[in-house]
């Protein structure tokens, strides 16, 4: 039977056959020691690894210990301590906070009211004490903004400017009133360029349509007063260009004519 070679296709030698044969060889005994040797490296890179876990294994214990010392210790301090103390906090604002709101109700004998809240009555403590005793917690906090609104309301300006600046809430209505009311204080105190300040914060902070143009118009009305007409009617005009539907923009036309 007849038998035809591929067009193109040369038969190798024997001896080309056994130089390919010896080149394959070649490369995988390279290969093989190539691997060898990378699994070498990660046994020594491991046994490396394992001697220095011996030698400092007292080290690595003791600060895997304290970890876990502090956050045992951060746990509990939560629970037994922080958690209580919230609780008795709040319980000692409630008649507090009662007697504040009767003082805002009032129609005669308001200072006398928000003393009672700032001072305590019936052993039980008023904002004052509960700021001083309880801070640290979301009570003595809050109890800061309680006191300033009641000292400003009795005239104790300076002491209402400290209690407010001592308060801080993310609430975005409750820190702009904090931060108008400290410039409430300062205008009491005829101290207008730091009311003017402080309106300014308090309408920067936290834009809604609630404390926003009230401050604005504050700042406006304070700037003005100081002889700074620019920078009241920019902030009249604030008003009537974004809470034309605040009270504050009622009369706003007014006071743009007379800033301009």
């Amino acid at each position: 039977m007849a038998t035809y070679n591929k067009r193109g296709f040369k038969a190798p030698k024997p001896k080309e056959v056994e130089d390919i044969e010896n080149d394959v060889e070649v490369d995988i005994d390279a290969k093989d020691s190539t691997t060898a040797g990378v699994f070498n490296s990660l046994d020594e890179g491991a046994s490396k690894a394992e001697e220095w876990v011996v030698r400092n294994q007292k080290y690595i214990f003791g600060v895997v210990g304290a970890i876990a010392l502090i956050t045992i210790g951060y746990l509990a301090y939560q629970k037994f301590i922080v958690e209580p103390k919230e609780l008795e906090a709040a319980d000692e604002m409630f008649l507090a906070q009662q007697n504040f709101q009767k003082a805002l109700d009032a129609t005669t004998g308001q200072d006398s009211l928000f003393n009672v809240a700032l001072n305590g009555a019936d052993g039980k403590y008023g904002f004052v004490k509960i700021a001083a005793e309880y801070s640290g917690t979301d009570a003595g906090n809050l109890a800061n903004y309680y006191a300033g609104i009641a000292y400003l309301n009795t005239g104790k300006n300076t002491e209402a400017i400290a209690y407010l600046d001592k308060f801080s809430s993310e609430d975005m209505i409750l820190s702009a009133l904090a931060k108008g009311a400290v410039g409430d204080a300062f205008a009491q105190k005829n101290q207008l360029k730091e009311a003017l300040e402080y309106y300014k914060k308090a309408a920067e902070m936290n834009p809604n349509d609630l404390t926003t143009p009230r401050f604005l118009l504050k700042a406006g009305q304070t700037a003005f007063s100081l002889g700074q007409k620019a920078d009241a009617l920019k902030y009249f005009t604030e008003i009537k260009e974004k809470y034309e539907a605040a009270p504050e923009a009622k009369n706003i036309d007014g006071l743009i004519g007379m800033a301009q």
